[in-house]
């Protein structure tokens, strides 16, 4: 009897791969195999393992900020169906089915099982266009400086009787800042229709430069799906708490960027602050027995609805056509 032929990774039936990223490291779980393997996260280390997969196989990882980048490129790049997940939903998850502890190697294993499980309800990951990743990359870059320089203001604040001079350094900073919000404005412009488009959202009460060019990015990559889909992609819908005949507070899911949501919440205090239509909004709100917060993010999520419509409809904020109910 002839042996029969191993099956080569072009022909072998595809597999569900759970991935726990590190700077460093990557712990790598086949579902169903057992074992936890471990590689640098190098390219060529990358490149290796992938090329032992079957082409489509599934390899889910957790979003880690930019250390689980260079695998979502290149097992995009080698055929694979790419899957970024929110830690969030994945701790929970792993709760959920009793996982008792966390590490690397648990966490591979978990998100081999959960992928395997789940995949068919999830969304593979698309590569942006180079215009929307730079215009991505910019953001990020400014807020992380801007974070830095809150903390240096109340971390150097007790400081200041002593004989040193730190304006420079908050002015070199506010340079680069201002730097950064051209470079954002020039890669806004970039994208398909970026100028006409970015003028129309900032055309909205309360949208300036930074909140514009992050709802136009997250509007192009959204616009086949809707408001909703937006709105819940940042993080702004809010989630039911009820069980049985209990009524639970409705809150935020919190999921995706958080700065985006403080940057709304931001437009949406300018909003009420500069416009009338806006003031009675936020007044309706308050009316509801809301707090100031969540009358504010009441607000934010209109904006939102009010940009996009004004994005798909190519046209610039008319407040005439302004709701107010």
């Amino acid at each position: 009897m002839n042996p029969q032929p191993v099956p080569s990774p072009a022909t072998a039936a595809v597999l569900d791969v759970g991935v726990d990223v590190a700077s460093l490291h990557l712990d790598v779980a086949l579902h169903g195999q057992g074992g936890v393997k471990r590689l640098s996260n190098t390219d060529a280390a990358i490149g290796r393992w992938l090329r032992s997969l079957p082409p489509g196989s599934r390899v889910a990882m957790e979003s880690t900020g930019r250390y689980h980048e260079r695998l979502v490129q290149l097992a995009h790049a080698a055929g694979m169906v790419v899957f970024v997940l929110d830690p969030r939903a994945v701790r929970h998850y792993a709760r959920g089915l009793g996982q008792r502890g966390k590490t690397d190697r648990l966490d591979a294993l978990m998100l081999a099982h959960l992928i395997e499980r789940e995949h068919a309800h999830l969304r593979p990951w698309q590569p942006p266009s180079p215009e929307h990743e730079l215009l991505k990359d910019l953001l990020r870059q400014r807020a992380m400086l801007a974070r830095y320089k809150s903390s240096l203001l109340q971390g150097l604040r007790p400081a200041a009787a002593a004989a040193v001079d730190f304006a420079p350094i908050f002015k070199s900073i506010q340079d680069t800042l201002r730097a950064l919000d051209k470079q954002i404005a020039v890669a806004a412009c970039a994208l398909p229709q970026g100028k006409s488009a970015l003028g129309w959202i900032m055309s909205v009460p309360g949208v300036g430069l930074l909140t514009g060019a992050t709802l136009l990015r997250v509007f192009q990559r959204l616009a086949h799906r809707g408001c909703d889909a937006v709105v819940a992609f940042l993080g702004m819908d809010l989630r039911p708490q009820d069980s049985g005949k209990r009524t639970g507070v409705r809150r935020l899911s919190k999921r995706g960027d958080a700065y985006a949501r403080k940057l709304l919440f931001t437009a949406s205090m300018a909003a009420v602050r500069c416009d009338a239509r806006w003031r009675t909004l936020y007044e309706r709100e308050l009316a509801k027995g809301l707090p100031k917060t969540a009358a504010y993010v009441a607000i934010g999520r209109r904006v939102i609805r009010v940009a996009f419509s004004v994005f798909k409809n190519h046209a610039a904020y008319d407040p005439v056509k302004m709701p107010t109910a």
